[in-house]
């Protein structure tokens, strides 16, 4: 793990900007909201409730295994693992 990494992300690896209605795929290990943004279908390790039709608030960090993320609306940061 390199030096800029911060609560297990390393930032020197970089993320994705996610936008747009469309399913997005790659292996990312949090998600930041950086706009009011809902979730439409998500792929993940998280169990128990889904994520799914979830509204998130502009600054909301999720932390996890992602790989892939489809976005009803807003956009958000995916820090790649």
């Amino acid at each position: 793990m390199s030096y800029s990494a911060v609560y297990g992300i390393d930032y020197a690896k970089g993320a994705d900007l996610l936008t747009g209605t469309t399913t997005h795929t790659g292996r990312w290990c949090a998600l930041q909201f950086t706009s009011s943004s809902q979730i439409d279908a998500i792929s993940s390790n998280w169990t128990g409730a889904t994520l799914a039709n979830h509204q998130f608030d502009s600054g909301t960090i999720i932390y996890g295994v992602f790989t892939s993320v489809k976005l009803k609306n807003g956009h958000c940061a995916a820090y790649k693992l």
